[in-house]
């Protein structure tokens, strides 16, 4: 029975962190590669490094005990993003595609970045910036990520907003010479493309986005390539377990996957008495949706691919 008296000497749990491993997870949370990121987030890294100090929770834990657990980066808070839907089982079935407005140095101009992102990978397939919205230009954007994608013969929807370029007649006639399923959000509903929206989100809140202007086309060109690069290679995405788009769009993923339990199973067998229950979980999504859909609507979609 556990003494309640206030005054009561407790033993010590086994599975407490010694203080030497507290300021090895402070110290290493503070380095600059981490600093910025969230504890969700610096944890697959140091799994895909070989490393485990401590668990999501533990780690949120010490930042709390610590005030330090403040929102990390430059973002807002995240809102949880919640129909047209569609399924996306493997890379290149479902893209999402928008136009976002890109600042120049000139007050009241701004640069219009094309891009579109695979729903299942996250991957960005293709991307280009220009001076205008046009529907040519939009034309050649899909026509260079089908081509970059090998995308002959395959079902593969576009879903997109109800702009202009994207409604446009002969984008659409050019969507189904490319055997591309057209799909647009619902009238006056925000958060129908929630994938290409929340990518603009993390570029545009990005610590080194220049927030107060671009000063031309070509700078503004450079550095969506630079963000491509970044978020196409470096970036460990929330949304598919922290490993990069790249490395889920080519099927890299497994591997990445099966070293990160390894890494969980060898730290449990050091201190078993730190995990009550199973190690975490690692395994990736079967499919992608592109709005939440019930058990009954999955089973709809099934029936009907």
């Amino acid at each position: 029975k556990v003494d309640q008296r206030p005054k009561a000497e407790r033993r010590t749990p086994k599975n407490k962190l010694s203080e030497k491993e507290r300021q090895d997870i402070l110290i290493k949370i503070n380095e600059p590669k981490y600093r910025d990121l969230t504890p969700s987030q610096i944890v697959p890294k140091l799994a895909d490094e070989g490393t485990y100090l401590a668990s999501e929770s533990t780690i949120y834990r010490i930042l709390r005990e610590e005030k330090m657990n403040a929102h990390r980066g430059r973002s807002k808070e995240p809102i949880k993003a919640e129909i047209p839907s569609h399924i996306a089982y493997a890379p290149n079935e479902v893209w999402t595609w928008d136009i976002t407005w890109l600042k120049a140095g000139v007050k009241g101009v701004y640069y219009k970045l094309y891009l579109i992102l695979d729903m299942y990978s996250r991957l960005i397939v293709a991307h280009e910036v220009w001076e205008t919205e046009k529907t040519s230009y939009a034309e050649q954007l899909i026509r260079k990520a089908t081509l970059s994608q090998g995308i002959t013969g395959r079902p593969l929807v576009l879903h997109s907003d109800n702009g202009s370029p994207m409604k446009a007649a002969t984008f659409l006639a050019t969507l189904e010479k490319l055997g591309v399923q057209s799909s647009f959000s619902r009238p006056r509903v925000s958060n129908d493309n929630p994938y290409s929206e929340s990518l603009f989100r993390t570029m545009k809140y990005r610590n080194n986005f220049p927030f107060k202007g671009f000063n031309s086309l070509e700078e503004a060109r450079e550095w969506a390539k630079y963000f491509v690069q970044w978020y196409n290679n470096e970036h460990y995405h929330s949304g598919i377990k922290f490993i990069s788009p790249y490395q889920r769009h080519y099927r890299l993923d497994q591997v990445i996957m099966e070293k990160r339990k390894k890494v969980y199973e060898q730290a449990k067998q050091r201190h078993p008495e730190r995990w009550s229950k199973n190690t975490r979980d690692w395994k990736l999504p079967d499919y992608v949706t592109l709005n939440p859909m019930n058990e009954e609507e999955l089973i709809e979609h099934s029936q009907n691919i």
